[in-house]
């Protein structure tokens, strides 16, 4: 489970690089690289961080818990920022001090010691460092703290009833890491120079600075080194979590809790999401409109109407309703040409006002880091994007100039009948004006050139009137073949530009949140 946690903040941080701040990334991957090898080493030993200011008593205490006088000897307490140790059990142990990176003159192995007369056994196991004061005026001394506070399993604050309150305690250590509750003790040392009816009052006040610091779980224990007050009751407790074998695991598991919030409160918490195909369909919707495919489309319909209803009528009839062709055409040409209608400026802003409306939809509620990037990605190319939206809808062969083949057929055979109807009639007015049709050829008893002309006229009206539905037809065909081919380069366009790379984003971020959520299960 913690392994998966990781992992879960691992993929977190490999989401978020290139949009939360590199520090806290790389903050959070140290965490992972601190937790994974603790869990590497030794699980028989828990080690326990003896920290305080100056003056709090954090030697004694760490004395009595000892037993041993190691914090008042200049060899064991040395005035560099190192820190010192206490081990009861050494078997396994040698890992876990380099580690912690403390030298072997600093350690001290409490089963070689000949005193027994603590309860080592209850120990068992227990790494006990003494920090320097956390309120040194040697650099070198904080960041020792800062460094071994972050290492340690358990956490044992030691103030005193001067300084319980003092700021750079809570500022520094204590309210930044509420999440860490369960690994963490506070000792009121000192507590003998308090009044016996005062002192619960005190601890309370303890309490209650802790409570406003996140930590009201936390447990306070009034403690006196000097006269051995609550000495026993610091090492039954921390024999206690020893014996539990957790202070690791609880630890590790703060420190990926603390990250993840961090992650969080830096990223946000809004729930992952994508610019749907549907959501896609509607711009895809309105820039079609700015474009003024609507119109386009309806003309080449109009067109194909006008010229196939032209073309399959009565050629007398399409003759006179040649006369109308020139100004039908000049609808598209223009369009054919490359060029585009005079209100390209208006249509731009359509455009961009659509994709600027979308970006916003989507980036709504997201955190800072991952809107802008949603913002940007979206909108910052969209002068590139009506340039292409320009070149590729009037690039695009809208046919209206080519009529289907039948169209063809039926011209052809109107033309056929025409020609027979005239061909005939001029033959029967030849015929007459020599006075006699005895020697026309005749067909089932009827001449043959009445025949042709009643023939040509009827079945040029009949065919005309067979056609005419098929020109409808063919007219919404060929309108619907142009507007998929204008929509296609519109879907490419924006899918390209804006859609594919935005919800690239988009998907960066749902594997931010599926870290986060994996690190926080």
């Amino acid at each position: 489970m913690i392994g998966a946690r990781l992992q879960g903040l691992e993929q977190a941080v490999a989401a978020a690089r290139g949009r939360l701040d590199d520090a806290l990334l790389d903050e959070t991957l140290a965490t992972v690289e601190r937790a994974t090898g603790r869990l590497k080493l030794s699980a028989h030993h828990t080690v326990v961080a003896i920290a305080g200011a100056t003056g709090s008593g954090k030697s004694s205490t760490y004395n009595a818990l000892t037993g041993l006088e190691l914090s008042s000897t200049g060899v064991r307490r040395p005035t560099t920022s190192w820190a010192t140790a206490c081990v009861w059990g050494s078997e396994g142990a040698e890992e876990v001090l380099d580690w912690l990176g403390i030298p072997p003159r600093h350690q001290t192995m409490r089963d070689s010691m000949l005193d027994t007369k603590h309860d080592d056994e209850a120990l068992a196991g227990v790494v006990l460092m003494d920090l320097p004061d956390h309120d040194s005026t040697e650099v070198a001394h904080h960041l020792e703290v800062d460094r071994l506070v972050e290492l340690a399993d358990l956490l044992v604050w030691v103030v005193d009833p001067q300084k319980y309150a003092d700021a750079a305690l809570h500022d520094r250590y204590l309210a930044p890491y509420n999440t860490h509750a369960g690994v963490m003790l506070v000792v009121l040392n000192h507590i003998d120079t308090i009044a016996p009816e005062k002192r619960q009052g005190m601890v309370d006040d303890v309490k209650r600075l802790l409570a406003a610091d996140g930590l009201s779980s936390v447990k306070v224990i009034p403690l006196s080194a000097r006269e051995g007050i609550g000495v026993d009751e610091l090492r039954q407790e921390i024999a206690s979590r020893v014996e539990q074998k957790r202070s690791t695991t609880v630890r590790v598991e703060a420190d990926v809790a603390a990250a993840a919030g961090r992650l969080v409160r830096a990223g946000g918490d809004a729930p992952a999401r994508e610019i749907t195909a549907q959501r896609a369909r509607a711009l895809e919707d309105r820039v079609a409109e700015a474009a003024g495919v609507p119109t386009i489309v309806g003309a080449v319909e109009r067109t194909i109407r006008t010229r196939a209803a032209r073309a399959v009528a009565w050629p007398p009839v399409a003759v006179v309703a040649g006369l109308g062709r020139r100004r039908t055409d000049d609808r598209l040409a223009g369009y054919r040409a490359g060029s585009q209608p005079q209100a390209v400026a208006v249509q731009r802003a359509a455009v961009d006002n659509g994709i600027r409306e979308l970006a916003d939809e989507t980036a709504q509620g997201l955190g800072a880091p991952w809107a802008t990037a949603v913002l940007q990605t979206a909108t910052g190319r969209l002068e590139e994007t009506d340039d292409a939206l320009d070149r590729g809808l009037t690039s695009v062969d809208l046919r209206a100039d080519r009529l289907p083949g039948w169209v063809g057929v039926v011209r052809v055979l109107q033309w056929l009948l025409f020609l027979a109807a005239v061909g005939g009639g001029a033959w029967w007015a030849l015929l007459a004006v020599q006075g006699t049709l005895d020697g026309a050829p005749e067909v089932a008893g009827f001449p043959l050139p009445p025949v042709l002309l009643a023939a040509g006229l009827v079945l040029g009206l009949l065919l005309s009137l067979v056609a005419r539905p098929l020109v409808g037809g063919a007219a919404r065909a060929r309108a619907d073949e142009a507007d998929h081919a204008l929509r296609e380069v519109l879907s490419d366009v924006l899918a390209k530009q804006v859609v594919t790379p935005t919800n690239g984003v988009l998907s960066s971020y749902a594997e931010f949140r599926m870290g986060i959520a994996h690190a926080q299960q």
